[in-house]
């Protein structure tokens, strides 16, 4: 019975966001044209997204330009391997990107949510998915940026990505206990120092033994989703492998 209320309600919000569509019609956020489909980013758009192609880290996953034939680990994985088993990001934080993630993450553009994890999904997939994930989790915010942002854009993606490939989202798995400075101006050295220490398991018997995919909206040098990624280790993880949408 419950099922088939929730199949209704789906099928009558389906109806509604229609009906919206037609009296609102949705417009592309990256080039104010028309967007077709219930999407926020138009086809043209969509497809003139710089997306991560081979050659890259098989660790990290950051891309490296020119032609490489054989799988490689970059410098910085080879000076400091990284916690988790494995990032990967579906495009370059690069123009439009740009754009749509600062509007998603500073100004409210939740509505951006759907298109983003898409693209989030679509590298999971192609990735991540052939050793097995059991849980997602995602980078937790601080309380007090919590309160001031009023939502954590790297939950919502989370929260999306699990009903899409059908894997749980444990939404208390890690929590942010120390305030960090903004990563922004941070060289890499100082990234990962900024975020030693700055979180904690909630669960650890959740985690112990389990497959988790780490979710964040952008990694630049990997330190946030590295520090995450430990704390799940240390707690007794038996795989962590990270996914953003951009890679800077």
């Amino acid at each position: 019975m419950r099922e088939r209320s929730r199949s209704v309600v789906s099928r009558f919000g389906i109806i509604a966001r229609g009906a919206l569509d037609i009296l609102y019609p949705r417009v592309c956020t990256v080039c104010g044209g028309a967007a077709e489909g219930g999407h926020y980013i138009c086809w043209d758009c969509l497809a003139g997204l710089p997306f991560i192609r081979d050659p890259y880290c098989s660790l990290c996953g950051d891309p490296l330009e020119g032609s490489v034939e054989h799988d490689f680990v970059c410098s910085w994985c080879m000076r400091n391997r990284p916690a988790f088993d494995m990032a990967r990001s579906a495009v370059r934080y690069r123009g439009a990107v740009g754009h749509l993630l600062q509007r998603y993450k500073y100004h409210h553009a939740t509505y951006l949510s759907y298109d983003l994890c898409l693209l989030l999904a679509g590298c999971v997939r192609a990735h991540l998915l052939k050793d097995g994930i059991d849980a997602i989790a995602y980078v937790p915010l601080h309380p007090r940026k919590a309160r001031s942002r009023s939502y954590n854009q790297s939950r919502l993606l989370a929260e999306h990505l699990s009903h899409h490939l059908h894997i749980p989202v444990e939404r208390n798995t890690l929590r942010r206990v120390r305030w960090t400075s903004t990563q922004t101006r941070l060289h890499a050295e100082a990234r990962r120092m900024n975020v030693m220490g700055a979180f904690q398991c909630c669960i650890p018997d959740w985690v112990e033994g389990r497959r988790w995919l780490l979710i964040d909206d952008v990694m630049t040098t990997g330190a946030t989703v590295d520090a995450c990624a430990r704390v799940l280790k240390e707690n007794g993880a038996r795989r962590v492998v990270v996914a953003t949408v951009a890679r800077g």
